[in-house]
């Protein structure tokens, strides 16, 4: 796989540190992707175009970042039948509600897969998950990050419980 598979598209250039998590996700599991700017106001035609040309470039997942009217998703969502994956990002009065709304709120026929606010990782785990069905090697590597993660939790929890266990043997039976 050298040619990117994911698109990763953020409105601004402030978008950067969390649309950045994303790409972290996709380097560690060994997925090529692409990282551009493109706002559905300011560049439309230029976002337009990123759409309409992003699976014969070999583009598969595409996953869209953007704050307040966030639009930039659904506009991507509007000119391909790729799915798309909206990541609405904290900013404005709103703290990032708008950009929630405005991106899970499509009509029917334009889906955006929407994950949480400033969800990137989530994103690009998401899209590994389309990915995988696709390419068993992304599901392989699905499956040992899913492992590693669950030995890390039971890990942190046999300690947890070894802590409380010590603090109540160290209560005094006056309490």
């Amino acid at each position: 796989m050298k040619k990117p598979l994911v698109g990763i598209l953020m409105g601004s250039e402030s978008d950067l540190p969390i649309m950045e998590k994303a790409a972290e996700v996709l380097k560690e599991m060994g997925i090529p992707y692409e990282l551009e700017i493109s706002s559905a106001h300011r560049l439309p035609e230029k976002t337009a175009h990123y759409a309409n040309t992003a699976r014969k470039r070999g583009m598969e997942v595409l996953i869209a970042g953007a704050g307040m009217a966030a639009h930039l998703a659904g506009v991507l969502a509007s000119h391909t039948t790729l799915p798309v994956i909206g990541v609405p990002i904290k900013s404005g009065a709103l703290n990032g509600a708008d950009a929630l709304y405005s991106t899970v709120q499509m009509p029917p026929g334009v889906p955006v897969a929407t994950v949480g606010i400033d969800g990137a990782k989530n994103a690009a785990y998401l899209a590994c998950e389309i990915l995988s069905i696709k390419y068993p090697e992304i599901a392989k590597k699905l499956e040992g990050f899913r492992s590693r993660m669950r030995k890390m939790l039971e890990e942190k929890r046999s300690e947890a419980r070894r802590v409380w266990k010590e603090c109540r043997s160290r209560r005094s039976p006056d309490h």
